[in-house]
């Protein structure tokens, strides 16, 4: 281990693509200085490099129209539900998966293309059938009988859709994370699949194209992909294949993942083994696509060194959950000057002690004030933003060629007090 530490030793491959450290030594995202970002919008705030984002959609894209002509990139919303991120990415050409009324308004706000919004949920209520359908998304994934039955309710004319079916797969991945398996809350079970179609095929305003299959998230093994597609091979043939997301990314130094060619190179020659050259190919990164792209940036408020040293910052497990429900690990630093290293824990501000960053990683030996920031935070970190202790949901910053844009300004307490309705003090419980 290292004795002292210096703004060179940060792993910038953690970092959006493009991050580098200026003259000064400054850590430098999207042409913008860290620093002057938290200056600017304060701390905690999500920082996302938009040149980076847009690369990364590209790549995806070209990845597999090149291989199958056929194929549409579908952005996972789920993983970064902002009306900025899903219009950039559908300015560069990627369709929008969305689960829920609430995602599908913000991608058709975001300036997505309803005709390339493919509608899941596992519980689908009317009101997310009924935006469904009056949008006219390219698909709906029917996950269960009942959406089988809410289509034929309120549908006026046939409406495209697609099975999910549950392929009996377990994933490599944190139990959370897996959606596969024969327990799954997800899709039809495989022994019943043939039993649901025919009962499809009885719904006159139910048009069913394809089947859809999920195997997990945070895949770093691109043989699940391929038992996905064997999975699917078993049943009759589709015009649609819709095979989700799930590919990892790499979180920490010593990581590994496949790269986006990669990976669409082993799932497209799996379904032309399997499904054939002429179905049309379905893919939703979410987390692959946005997770790299995207830091956040906090300040140390105070540092209690003994047994065990920790660095609490401005943040914690209000903007970042994935620690606390998928013990996901994360390399932060201490930014913008060298100095003693030190192993520390980086927590967070919040009434609980599993609220943690980082455990017993090695920083520049933190002071009050230094800025800390975390790679690899662009996905799922600002959905699961929530208001422990009443907290404040941090800012997006867009961060593009050394220009700064605000897309998602910071939560204020009068948003809050907004929802609430004051109860009249005058009535007592049970009165």
């Amino acid at each position: 281990m290292a004795d002292t530490l210096t703004p060179a030793d940060i792993d910038l491959s953690l970092y959006p693509e493009g991050t580098e450290l200026d003259s000064d030594h400054r850590l430098m995202i999207g042409g913008c200085p860290v620093a002057q970002l938290a200056d600017e919008y304060g701390t905690p705030a999500y920082l996302i490099d938009e040149g980076a984002l847009r690369r990364t959609a590209r790549d995806y894209i070209r990845a597999f129209t090149s291989r199958h002509p056929r194929s549409l990139v579908l952005f996972a919303s789920k993983s970064f539900p902002s009306a900025s991120v899903i219009g950039v990415l559908a300015q560069e050409g990627c369709g929008t998966d969305v689960a829920s009324a609430g995602e599908l308004g913000l991608a058709l706000a975001g300036g997505a293309d309803a005709g390339r919004a493919v509608f899941h949920g596992n519980a689908k209520t009317d009101e997310d059938i009924s935006a469904a359908v009056q949008a006219r998304v390219r698909y709906i994934v029917i996950d269960n009988l009942d959406d089988m039955e809410r289509i034929a309710r309120l549908a006026e004319s046939p409406v495209p859709v697609l099975l999910r079916v549950s392929p009996s797969l377990d994933a490599k991945t944190h139990t959370a994370m897996m959606t596969g398996h024969d327990s799954s809350k997800f899709g039809i079970p495989a022994d019943q699949v043939e039993d649901v179609i025919a009962q499809i095929r009885r719904q006159p305003m139910v048009d069913l194209r394809g089947l859809h299959a999920h195997v997990g998230s945070q895949l770093l093994d691109l043989s699940q992909f391929e038992a996905a597609v064997t999975a699917l091979a078993e049943f009759e043939r589709f015009g649609v294949y819709d095979f989700g997301g799930g590919l990892g990314v790499r979180y920490v130094s010593a990581d590994e993942a496949p790269s986006v060619e990669d990976y669409a190179g082993a799932l497209v020659a799996a379904v032309h083994r399997k499904l054939g050259t002429d179905v049309e190919l379905l893919v939703e990164p979410g987390r692959s696509m946005v997770a790299r792209n995207g830091i956040t940036a906090y300040r140390v408020v105070t540092v209690k060194r003994g047994v065990r040293s920790h660095a609490a910052v401005d943040g914690g497990m209000g903007d970042n959950l994935e620690v606390s429900l998928y013990g996901q690990p994360f390399q932060p630093s201490v930014i913008d000057r060298s100095g003693p290293a030190e192993t520390v824990d980086i927590v967070g501000r919040h009434c609980e002690s599993g609220d943690r960053i980082a455990e017993q990683v090695q920083v520049v030996a933190p002071a009050v004030g230094d800025l800390v920031t975390v790679p690899v935070t662009g996905a799922y970190c600002y959905t699961m933003s929530n208001n422990y202790n009443t907290a404040l949901r941090p800012p997006v910053v867009f961060c593009d060629q050394g220009s700064a844009r605000l897309a998602v300004r910071r939560e204020t307490f009068g948003d809050l007090l907004r929802r609430e309705q004051l109860i009249d003090a005058t009535v007592q419980a049970g009165g």
